[in-house]
C-alpha cells in the first residue's frame, strides 16, 4: 500500500501538475516568439509552427524556413522532447499509480480537520492512543490523530471514519495543521517521556488554554510534564500496577467500577455535569430541595466545587452553584431528565 502523508500528497501533486504546464506553455511561448522574431511569422502561425513542431507531426512548414529558422527548429525539437518526457511522466504516475486519487482524499481530510473546533488531538496511535480513539469515538467525541510513522499511518488508513495529520507532533506546523488553536484538548500518548515533554511545551505555547493529558514511563517525569504544562499526567505502569493489587484485595470493586467507567452499553453511564447553565430560579437550592433523585432517578454520588475540592457523596443540605461540576451516575435517559432539572425553570418541568 501506498503511504499517504495528508499535508504533502496534495501539494506535491498540485506541484507537478503545475510545473508540467508551466514547462509546456513557456516552451510554446518561447517558439511562437522565435518564429515570430526569425521567420517574421503572424502570431497564429507561429503558435501552429511551434505546436506541430513540439508534436513532431510531420505537418509542411507554414512558409519555407530559412537556415536560421531550420536550426532554431531544431534546438526547439531537442528542447520539447525532454519536456514531453516529463509531462507525459507526470500525468502517466498520476493516472496509474492513483496519485490524483490520493490527493482528492487527501484534500477532502484536510477540509474536514479544518472544519474542527472543540475536538481532541491524539499525538501517537500506539497502544495508548488507540485506546484514547477508542474511547473518545464512544463517547461522540471529535478527534484527529497526529502521527509520523509510516506503518502505523497505514493501519489508520484502514479506517477511511478517522482523520490524522503525518508528522512530528512536536512541530507547530504540525499541531497547526491539526487546528491546535480551536482545539479543546490535546492527549500526548507517544512512548518516549523526552517527544512527550517537546509536544506538551509547544502545544502549551500555542494554545495555553488547552488541556493537555501526557502519557509518562519514568515517574521523574510526572513533575516535569505538569511543569511544562501538563495538566494530568498517566502512568500506564503505575496504574496497571495498582489495578493488579486492586484485584488481590478488592477484585469486586475494581470489576464494578470498570464496568461503569469502560462498558459499551447504554445500560449505565457515570458522567460529569458542568453548573455554568444552572437556571437562575436554581441558585441557592439544596439538592434537596431540587429533588434530583425524586424526579431524575439518576444518583449524585460528587461534587468538585468552584474551589477544586472533591465532596463524595455529598449531604442533601449543600447548595449547588454554576461554579459547580456534579459527578452523575444513571442511564442516559436519567442523565438527560437530571439535567433538565438543573437548566429548566419551575414552569418547563415535568414533575
Amino acid at each position: 500500500m501506498q503511504k499517504l502523508n495528508n499535508n504533502t500528497v496534495y501539494h506535491n501533486t498540485i506541484k507537478a501538475l503545475l510545473t508540467a504546464a508551466g514547462l509546456l506553455i513557456s516552451t510554446i511561448a518561447i517558439g511562437s516568439a522565435g518564429f515570430i522574431l526569425i521567420e517574421g511569422y503572424r502570431f497564429v502561425d507561429a503558435v501552429y509552427m511551434t505546436v506541430i513542431t513540439m508534436a513532431t507531426v510531420g505537418f509542411r512548414e507554414v512558409v519555407p524556413l530559412t537556415d536560421a529558422g531550420k536550426i532554431f527548429t531544431i534546438f526547439l525539437i531537442i528542447f520539447s522532447l525532454g519536456i514531453f518526457g516529463y509531462v507525459i511522466t507526470q500525468v502517466t504516475r498520476i493516472i496509474f499509480e492513483g496519485v490524483l486519487h490520493q490527493s482528492y482524499k487527501a484534500y477532502q481530510l484536510r477540509k474536514k480537520i479544518v472544519k474542527l473546533e472543540d475536538h481532541v488531538i491524539v499525538c501517537g496511535y500506539g497502544r495508548n492512543g488507540y485506546q484514547a480513539c477508542v474511547e473518545l469515538a464512544e463517547h461522540g467525541e471529535k478527534f484527529v490523530i497526529v502521527e509520523k510513522r509510516d506503518h502505523v499511518v497505514s493501519r489508520i488508513l484502514e479506517d477511511p471514519e478517522l482523520l490524522y495529520v503525518q508528522g512530528d507532533a512536536s512541530s507547530e506546523e504540525v499541531l497547526d495543521a491539526a487546528q491546535i488553536r480551536k482545539a479543546r484538548a490535546l492527549i500526548t500518548a507517544l512512548p518516549n517521556d523526552a517527544d512527550n515533554m517537546f509536544v506538551v511545551l509547544t502545544a502549551a505555547e500555542m494554545n495555553p488554554s488547552l488541556k493537555i493529558i501526557s502519557r509518562a514511563s519514568d515517574f521523574r517525569s510526572d513533575t516535569k510534564l505538569r511543569r511544562a504544562g501538563a495538566t494530568n499526567v498517566i502512568m500506564p505502569d503505575r496504574i496497571g500496577g495498582q489495578r493488579m493489587a486492586k484485584l488481590v484485595t478488592q477484585p469486586d470493586v475494581v470489576e464494578f467500577v470498570e464496568y461503569i467507567l469502560l462498558q459499551r452499553s447504554q445500560d449505565v453511564q457515570l458522567t460529569e455535569i458542568n453548573c455554568n447553565k444552572l437556571a437562575v430560579s436554581n441558585y441557592k437550592k439544596t439538592i434537596r430541595e431540587l429533588k434530583l433523585r425524586e424526579k431524575s432517578g439518576a444518583n449524585l454520588v460528587g461534587i468538585k466545587t468552584g474551589e477544586g475540592a472533591y465532596l463524595f457523596n455529598p449531604s442533601p443540605d449543600i447548595e449547588i452553584t454554576p461554579a459547580d461540576k456534579l459527578f452523575v451516575l444513571g442511564s442516559p435517559n436519567q442523565i438527560d431528565q437530571f439535567k433538565a432539572i438543573l437548566t429548566s425553570e419551575p414552569q418547563t418541568i415535568n414533575s
